[in-house]
């Protein structure tokens, strides 16, 4: 349901699916702590591997970074492999070192692999093969250009790369963008000016590009000053690029799309946890969150929807305390639902909605997070799965936040001073008795 490798935490990721039907989720991996120091703590790949995209079975570590004067010697980030003659090529962020400012010295390097199961990676060559262009790109202190993405080119037999870049022309604050460069064979790259420049994003992080069913492209784009991420969309690769908003909430982060086993685009992202498993921890890298339906209607916006994928998880439906479940609510005027109570009974986990205005609240009435809806909602879903809460508005993904306080309670709503008892369907977890920082929060503990 969520995943991280044992004792670890996961950031960005990158997924395959190989011809036996196979995932492979190659990850970002680091300690859990919140003085996290990308440079010495993020240098290594881990993997893992599933059937159905819930359930991920730890399996190792496949990559890391390089010998000492080369290019990747300090860090390896992002990656993205394709598949390439009978194997894979894989792009990745190498980190060299830092500049006078203490900045990341960041360029994209590539490896090969025989194989298609994220395994077997050797490096080509000991430099990068694509480095940011100081005509269009910031260079040393405060640089960036990481991140990258690989798709065939739709208007020649080649390729082209979009990487997450810091815009030269604009101030350093608003300055995040998505540069892109082109190649005939994966090892000679030319780059390009901007292809996205919102001029109002701070990073513009995780590139992700999508062709869709009709040959039009999707693109997706984690904002570092929100941690979500938004949608464009444009009928070629070249543009123009139309921005379509935001796509995943506050809390969901580098997404990734791939095809579920029944044929669907789904979308999976990151979300982070917090130091020590209490509301008062630092905010820390986190997990692998289960997939959401992508959703691309003719003429509207893209959306992240419940993902039926999910109900054959679900336990029959009960009135009963349960820490890990789903349930459905109707919304009529204001509504709160209280999802777990402190020692006294009182609220200790509460999700609200008066319409478009949807909050989760914690003890004493502690704002854990809220948005504001496009339309007003008639039906919202709160799953929980330990500390972790998402809601979906008429089945599209609206809000997450994290809540380790109280105890599983009844599920009760409250609607102008009646109550009433909401039915919860029970989550089954993929694998209910690991014990190790990969584990879902299991509850307050019981006194002795």
């Amino acid at each position: 349901m969520r995943y991280a490798p044992p004792g670890l935490c996961v950031n960005d990721f990158a997924l395959l699916r190989d011809d036996d039907g196979t995932y492979a989720v190659l990850h970002l991996q680091g300690p859990w702590t919140s003085e996290f120091d990308h440079l010495r703590m993020e240098t290594s790949y881990g993997r893992a591997t599933s059937t159905d995209l819930v359930g991920w079975r730890p399996a190792g570590t496949v990559f890391g970074n390089g010998l000492p004067d080369r290019f990747d010697q300090q860090a390896v980030w992002t990656m993205h492999p394709v598949a390439y003659g009978s194997g894979m090529a894989m792009f990745y962020t190498g980190v060299s070192g830092l500049t006078d400012g203490g900045w990341p010295l960041q360029s994209v390097g590539l490896a090969h692999s025989d194989r298609t199961d994220g395994t077997g990676w050797r490096r080509h060559g000991t430099g990068p093969v694509v480095e940011a262009d100081a005509r269009w790109y910031r260079t040393g202190e405060r640089m960036g250009w990481r991140d990258p993405f690989v798709v065939r080119d739709d208007e020649s037999d080649g390729w082209v790369m979009v990487v997450c870049a810091a815009d030269a022309a604009l101030p350093v604050e608003v300055s995040g963008c998505v540069a892109w460069a082109t190649s005939d064979d994966l090892e000679h790259w030319t780059v390009h000016p901007p292809l996205v420049s919102p001029g109002d994003v701070d990073e513009l992080e995780c590139p992700v590009l999508e062709r869709l069913d009709d040959g039009s492209w999707l693109l997706i784009g984690s904002i570092g000053s929100t941690r979500g991420f938004e949608s464009w969309t444009a009928p070629r690769l070249r543009g123009p690029w139309t921005r379509r908003g935001p796509l995943g909430p506050t809390g969901s982060y580098a997404p990734r799309v791939i095809a579920a086993p029944d044929g669907s685009r789904v979308v999976l992202h990151t979300t982070p946890r917090r130091v020590g498993l209490t509301d008062s921890g630092e905010r820390c890298r986190g997990m692998l969150a289960q997939p959401k339906s992508l959703a691309v209607p003719e003429g509207s916006a893209p959306r992240l929807e419940w993902w039926p994928g999910l109900d054959g998880w679900l336990r029959p439906e009960t009135t009963e305390p349960t820490l890990h479940a789903v349930g459905d609510i109707e919304v009529s005027g204001r509504v709160e639902i209280t999802l777990r109570t402190d020692d006294d009974g009182g609220p200790a986990l509460v999700v609200g909605c008066d319409g478009k205005n949807l909050w989760a609240g914690g003890p004493a009435g502690a704002l854990l997070g809220e948005t504001v809806l496009a339309e007003p909602a008639s039906t919202l879903r709160v799953l929980t799965v330990g500390e972790y809460v998402e809601v979906y508005a008429d089945g599209v993904f609206v809000l997450t936040t994290l809540s380790y306080s109280g105890r599983p309670a009844p599920w009760t709503a409250t609607t102008d001073g009646h109550h009433r008892t909401v039915p919860v369907r029970p989550l089954r977890l993929p694998d209910p008795t690991r014990d190790d920082a990969s584990a879902v929060w299991p509850g307050p503990a019981t006194p002795r």
